[in-house]
């Protein structure tokens, strides 16, 4: 089941669950990232086979995937990566992508309000998100929505150029995250509808 949204230009997108035959819009879709954007990702998402195993992963109850659909086309993906076991099994994490032609439409809040629900549905108590440093709009996002920065580790990981970053983590509590989400949806000029 999807969930139709409308955003503040008055677009209607819709927000389902990733399924196996959207392997090409998928692909479709990081391929036209813009390459600035790109290089921050873990892994090269460009190539057929990473975002097959990010199916596989989905399958096997690892993750949980999100695309919001203009149409057909992809305008945004997000994933809830569950822990599952051990000492950190009450921790997701989350990443969410928006594409240019979406952003500052209140794209990236309703993705983050859907992935909330799939969060509540499966326990976790507290979110957690990872960037580097250069992500200032990531990180202005998170920080607007409850997240708090946590750590920074200098030169931790390198970007997808080779390039050492400082990698930051922040993390929120699901109800703290929950209220943020509401607030920003309830003073918007646009209202969520199903």
């Amino acid at each position: 089941m999807a969930d139709v949204v409308e955003l503040k230009n008055g677009t209607e997108v819709r927000i389902r669950s990733l399924e196996d035959s959207d392997l090409d819009g998928l692909h479709d879709f990081f391929r036209a990232m813009p390459e600035n954007d790109r290089i921050f990702l873990r892994l090269d998402v460009t190539e057929r086979a990473q975002l097959e195993q990010r199916l596989r992963d989905t399958a096997a109850g690892r993750a949980h995937r999100l695309v919001a659909l203009d149409g057909e086309a992809i305008a945004a993906y997000g994933v809830l990566e569950l822990e599952g076991h051990g000492w950190k099994e009450h921790m997701g994490e989350v990443r969410l992508f928006v594409a240019p032609t979406h952003q500052r439409q209140g794209l990236g809040v309703l993705m983050a309000r859907e992935i909330y629900l799939v969060a509540v549905r499966e326990r976790v108590e507290e979110i957690v998100v990872r960037m580097m440093r250069p992500q200032m709009a990531a990180r202005s996002i998170f920080r607007r929505l409850g997240f708090h920065r946590e750590i920074v580790l200098p030169d931790y990981v390198r970007d997808r150029k080779g390039r050492l970053q400082d990698m930051i983590l922040v993390r929120c509590e699901l109800k703290i995250l929950m209220q943020e989400l509401e607030h920003y949806i309830a003073d918007g000029d646009w209202q969520r509808s199903r």
